[in-house]
């Protein structure tokens, strides 16, 4: 609704586009359907497809997820977007990609979460020691400056 307002103000639609940073194309195209049909033209006509989970079956998803990842036999307590298209896929036979099921999850208001603190038997140490001695040995040496593979021009010949 708010490109519709620029629209009736005689906004021009690269700064439209710049605005909602999308392509001036697109802007256009937007601006075709407000000129037929007005700010109702605009609005959105939802997903283009029916989303595979229903809101039964998320339901569902969302108690197996509350349960945790290890009793659904995983050894660790830490949900990952494979773990969890696993459990879709086996739990609904659903097939989801990676980015499907973070956009499911987010859709349904989960999010991805980082601990806030590091972790009790981090060893700075050991790690202090690791980029010190195991890194650079581990990193490729720099191409050193030396003879090249032909010989320079001489001054006298350019």
């Amino acid at each position: 609704m708010m490109a519709a307002e620029r629209f009736a103000a005689g906004e021009p639609s690269s700064a439209v586009a710049k605005e909602f940073r999308v392509s001036v194309r697109s802007v256009q195209r937007w601006r075709r359907a407000w000129d037929r049909g007005g700010p109702r033209a605009l609005r959105s006509a939802g997903s283009a497809s029916l989303p595979r989970l229903s809101e039964a079956q998320f339901a569902v998803l969302k108690t197996e997820l509350a349960k945790g990842p290890v009793r659904r036999g995983w050894p660790e307590q830490r949900w990952t977007l494979a773990r969890v298209k696993t459990v879709i896929g086996r739990r609904f036979h659903k097939s989801y990609t990676l980015q499907g099921v973070r956009k499911l999850l987010l859709r349904h208001g989960f999010s991805c979460q980082v601990p806030a603190r590091r972790a009790v038997e981090r060893d700075e140490e050991a790690i202090c020691g690791w980029v010190e001695e195991t890194w650079p040995q581990a990193e490729t040496p720099r191409r050193r400056s030396g003879h090249a593979s032909s010989p320079r021009t001489r001054s006298a010949s350019r």
